[in-house]
Formats: structure tokens, sequence, C-alpha cells
């Protein structure tokens, strides 16, 4: 079948795609919104989450949701952050974001790929074995938490449970010597018929090898296997080698978010 006549995902099943592929261990569904936390642990699992569907709240609605919102992250000892589209459905949110002084943070690019838009490409006469699996091994995870982790081991071990709420498969290089080398990982959320590659993490003495090609074919392979209908990717919009590589396997831009961060207030001094 033609790219030009696949659909592709709608951003409410896209949105709700991600939101499933790194889902927060606290959460709260306030309706309009859906509140994650996971104790700091990265920004996406860390964050609100307003749903495009339930766009078309006004000003008095949006203010007394960042009421609750507010109340619900301090008891938590979090600061409020949002991610958030830009997009129409969104402009009214973000307006009284920029009045309330939030920031603009990690602008990332959301791309999409259709599984059949084009073959999967093979992998080179050269290119290196892929090790795949439905857990993440000792191995993976420490590649990934060089390249990806911030902070130690109570940090990983909760990064670890936010990517095991989500099926997936996990695929794993190794150099000539045998140490692992890249890693990434393809998200499937169950009955979205989407997959999603994250976690893609080469350490620095092992890139310009071909590795995080290698790895992206490999698990869009797994995806078209696993009869997944499209795929989905995130990338922060200042890394360009990240996205002439996801270019090259067929990912093109379907739409834009960026993390609004609540700046820390004052604290009342003297007597």
């Amino acid at each position: 079948m033609p790219a030009s006549n696949h659909r592709e995902p709608s951003t409410v099943a896209l949105e709700a795609a991600m939101d499933a592929a790194w889902p927060a261990l606290d959460r709260h569904d306030a309706g309009r919104w859906v509140l994650r936390a996971a104790a700091g642990v990265t920004q996406r699992a860390n964050s609100i989450w307003p749903r495009t569907h339930a766009s078309g709240q006004s000003a008095a609605d949006l203010a007394g949701l960042l009421t609750d919102a507010r109340s619900w992250y301090r008891i938590r000892r979090l600061p409020v952050i949002f991610q958030l589209f830009d997009s129409p459905a969104t402009a009214a949110l973000h307006d009284l974001l920029d009045a309330e002084g939030f920031t603009r943070q990690s602008e990332t690019r959301v791309m999409v790929r259709s599984a059949t838009a084009d073959p999967v490409p093979e992998a080179g006469v050269h290119a290196p074995p892929i090790e795949l699996s439905t857990e993440p091994s000792q191995d993976w995870l420490r590649t990934w938490w060089q390249v990806d982790g911030r902070g130690g081991q109570d940090a990983l071990a909760t990064a670890r449970a936010i990517i095991e709420g989500c099926p997936s498969v996990y695929a794993l290089v190794r150099d000539g010597a045998g140490r692992a080398a890249a890693v990434g990982r393809l998200a499937l959320p169950a009955g979205s018929g989407l997959g999603g590659l994250y976690c893609m993490a080469t350490l620095p003495a092992a890139r310009r090898q071909g590795f995080a090609a290698a790895i992206m074919q490999s698990l869009l392979r797994a995806g078209t296997e696993r009869g997944v209908e499209g795929f989905w990717l995130l990338v922060t919009a200042a890394n360009h080698g990240a996205q002439e590589l996801y270019a090259k396997g067929g990912f093109r831009d379907s739409g834009r978010y960026l993390y609004r961060q609540e700046r820390p207030r004052p604290s009342l001094t003297g007597c």
C-alpha cells in the first residue's frame, strides 16, 4: 500500500499511545487533565497531560484546574510541569501559562512512520547482530542509563518500573569486544496498533559506527512482525543528528510539544 493511502494516527490516538508507552507510577485523572508523577524521574512521567480532546475550556476552567494541579503536586513535593503540544487547541492554556510565568523547555519533535511507507531497510553484510528481548537486561539498563540517566540506583529502579509498565521489545548491540554499545526500545501500547521508539542510546565511544541505525532497523522489523500499523518517536528539536537518522529511516514530522514548568516561588522571610 502506498504511504499516501495509509491513514496517519489522530493526535488524540497518538497522545494516548505516548502516555501508555511511558506510564507514570502515580497518576490522577482530573477529567480534562491527567496528572502524572514518578518521584521526579523524567519530565514525561512527572508532568501534566492536558488531553487534546478536552480542549475548549474557559479561562476560569483552566485556572481552576491549575489550582487543583498545584495542590496535587505540592503534596508530592514536585514542580508543576506540563507536557504540552504546540497547536491551536492548546493556545489558551499556553496563554495562561505565559501569564503565570511558566518556562518553556525541551522542545521536542514528534515523528511518525507508516509500517507500509517503505520496506524496512535491511542491515548491511557487516551489520552487528542485535539482541532482542521482552525485558531489559542489566547490560541494556546500564547502557541506557549511562547515556540518558539522571540519578543513582533509586532513580534507575523507578525508570525501570516506568518502561516495564508497557509491553516492549528491547534491542541491544555489542561492539567488537563484546561490550554493550547501543540500545533501543519499542513500546507497544496494548490495542493501539502503534509502536513507539524510545531509549535510543549509544555510548560515546561507540558512535558513528552504524549501531543506532542497526537498532532502529531491528525494532522497525520487530514491530512490523507484530502487526504494528505505524510508528512514532520523540526527538529533541536540537538533536539534528538523530533527526537525520530517523528521516533516513522513513520518519517525518507530525507535531511538536514542549515542557512548561512553573518557576520556583520565593519563600517569605522575616519574623
